[in-house]
């Protein structure tokens, strides 16, 4: 009867150890600073606005998406996302990016696109009647 629980004691201890050292892989760290992006070499979120006088690039062979986007001081970066463009990308007012700075560019593994409210259009119409 006391082995058992020992040995569910032991299982417990090592799930705990096991989700305590996931835990300390998977965090990212959340950046709005280009220039800090560029020398973290860590899987980052990075946010900004995409740059829309240098367009995008669908290369639909490889499944590669590629635009450049601005962080709020004005600093530039290539960002390359393997997959597709997300349906609402050229109507977004910001963008949320998250992978590393690798090689000169920002390697994406997941696109967030933040898109204009309907109501804010309501809103600021209705302050400009009052």
């Amino acid at each position: 009867m006391k082995n058992k629980y020992i040995f569910g004691g032991f299982i417990i201890v090592v799930f705990l150890g096991i989700m305590a050292f996931l835990f300390t892989q998977t965090s990212v760290g959340y950046e709005e600073d280009f220039s800090k992006i560029k020398v973290s070499g860590k899987t980052i979120k990075a946010t900004g606005a995409w740059v829309k006088e240098k367009s995008y690039h669908i290369d639909s062979e490889r499944n590669l998406f590629s635009f450049y986007m601005e962080d709020f001081n004005g600093n530039e970066i290539k960002v390359i996302y393997s997959g597709v463009m997300p349906n609402n990308f050229e109507s977004s007012t910001s963008v949320v990016v998250t992978g590393k700075y690798q090689n000169g560019v920002f390697q994406a593994s997941d696109i967030l696109t933040k898109c204009p409210s309907k109501y804010e259009s309501e809103f600021e119409q209705q302050q400009a009647k009052s």
